[in-house]
Order: C-alpha cells, then structure tokens, then sequence
C-alpha cells in the first residue's frame, strides 16, 4: 500500500497570481498533501515581506484542507527532504521556463534523488501570468485586478498608496 505523497510548490510568490493559485488547486487533487514554501527570498528583492506573502498566500489557499504554508530558506531539496515531500511541484508556462526548470529539476534530483519534481502547466487563461509582471503593472498604475485573487489585489493597493 502506498503512503500519501508530500508535495513541495516553492517559490516567491511576491505576489501569489491565479496561475499559481490554480496549480495549488489542481496539485491539491493529486498530492495528498502540498506545502506550499515561501522562500525567504535574501537574493532577491521583494515588493511583500515574508510574512505579508505568507498571509497572502494562506488567504488564497484556505479552502484547501491539504494545503499548508510555510516558509523557509536555503536550499529547497533539504526543506522538501526534512518535511517527508517525494515531489516538488513546479509551474511551466513556456518553452523558456520549461529550460530553466528542467535544469533546476535535473540539479534537484542530483541532490535528492528521492524527491521528482512534477510539472504542471497552468489553465491557458493564466499562462501569461507572472508575479514579476503583476508587480510592474501595478507599480505602473495599471489594473491588475483580473490576475489575483481579491484580497491579493487589495493589498496590492495597499502598498502602493501613497502615505
């Protein structure tokens, strides 16, 4: 008999998108549980804090009872290994993101041969969707609405009213 599967999906998430949303949903279905790792993020810089990106994301995903969220940092093989994951999920949009992910995927398995990483494409309604371009938009004063889930469009806002 075999064991539920433990399935990582990390990332950023600065802001979490209904592309990622919709592969929590769909990863929710397949795994038996799916941790969703917020990534500290030190390389890079954020528009939301670690915490406001792990509150945004628990908001999005609370309707799934398998789902939880955590945060971490370093490398993502020794979170997967330490939380009992056998599978990392990642998202794949593009040709381009499918190169990149094969080689995070091939690297990923060198140093945890027991953990496969899963690719799943997103809906074709969200497969332009990029947090990176999300936050542009926004900066920009463009509407962003039709790409977030609500309360992630309202501290969107949030942030970047003036004072």
């Amino acid at each position: 008999m075999s064991k539920p599967v433990i399935a990582v999906y990390p990332g950023t998430f600065d802001p979490i998108t209904l592309g990622h949303e919709d592969l929590i949903r769909r990863a929710a279905s397949l795994f038996g549980t799916v941790i969703v790792a917020v990534a500290v993020a030190h390389h890079k810089k954020t528009m939301f804090s670690l915490d406001e990106r792990l509150d945004s994301v628990r908001e999005v995903v609370k309707a799934y009872a398998n789902v939880r969220v955590e945060s971490f940092t370093g490398l993502v093989r020794d979170f997967a290994v330490d939380h009992g994951a056998t599978a990392m999920l990642r998202g794949v949009r593009s040709v381009t993101d499918f190169d990149y992910e094969s080689q995070l995927a091939g690297m990923n398995r060198a140093l945890a041969p027991d953990v496969d990483t899963v690719f799943l494409t997103p809906d074709s309604r969200y497969q332009f969707i990029s947090s990176t371009l999300v936050r542009e938009i926004a900066t920009l004063n463009g509407d962003v609405a039709q790409f977030v889930a609500p309360t992630v469009h309202a501290r969107l806002l949030q942030k970047l009213s003036p004072q």
